[in-house]
């Protein structure tokens, strides 16, 4: 698809920056339930920007599938292919490995193939990327071929040295006027590995080492023979 190739050949540019140290336990995506309209989020050049709407008869009614906590808006798209983009620079590149939790409410209209995808790209302080993860799109398919959001996410880790996380919401118009490409409730949470797991060949040395101590004190605890 156009559009997702457009995305990878994007995902080095920075469209939207801010600086923060990394925040754990919270998540870091600026205003990723629209409720805010497109305040945090930048357009692409060339590309329509995604909209924030209201739910209702037009696109996502209240009872329709999607978050319990949906607020009043939701992302949609512009145009055939609507993006927008916002990149969180950490003050200090991470030192160690981070978990992370992507998720979101994607979705579409009836049996109309627009759809919506979500990316974060983990760049270095040089702009290298060293790791992505995404959600989406959800298909017609996924849907019952009915409007409406549903909930996606992806976990995993953020690599260490990550400098900033670039974020990209695309959606994408196969059918009729509008780009019925949707998406909610967007969030990016980072974790601390609190104990990190050791390495296969660093486990086996532990046991062993345990297995030798232990033996080292029943020797010294025998009861010797008068």
């Amino acid at each position: 698809m156009k559009c997702r190739f457009f995305l990878a050949a994007a995902l080095f540019a920075v469209a939207c920056s801010g600086k923060a140290d990394v925040i754990y336990g919270q998540n870091l995506i600026v205003n990723g339930d629209a409720e805010a309209g497109v305040s945090g989020w930048t357009g692409y050049p060339g590309y329509g920007m995604v909209q924030s709407v209201d739910y209702g008869n037009n696109w996502v009614l209240p009872t329709q599938p999607g978050p319990l906590n949906r607020g009043s808006k939701m992302f949609a798209g512009l145009g055939q292919y609507a993006v927008g983009s916002q990149t969180l620079e950490f003050g200090v590149p991470t030192a160690q490995n981070s978990s992370y939790y992507l998720s979101g409410w994607l979705g579409g209209w009836a049996a109309q193939g627009d759809n919506a995808l979500f990316f974060v790209q983990f760049l270095d302080a040089a702009n290298n990327a060293i790791g992505n993860a995404a959600i989406g799109p959800v298909t017609p398919q996924d849907r019952g071929n009915q409007t409406g959001l549903y909930y996606r996410e992806s976990m995993g880790i953020m690599p260490a040295g990550t400098s900033k996380l670039s974020f990209w919401l695309s959606m994408e118009r196969l059918a009729s006027n509008d780009n019925d490409g949707y998406a909610d409730n967007l969030s990016f949470i980072a974790r601390e590995i609190s104990s990190p797991i050791p390495e296969p060949g660093m486990a086996s040395m532990f046991l062993l080492g345990l297995g030798m101590l232990v033996g080292a004190r029943r020797r010294n605890t025998r009861p010797h023979m008068s």
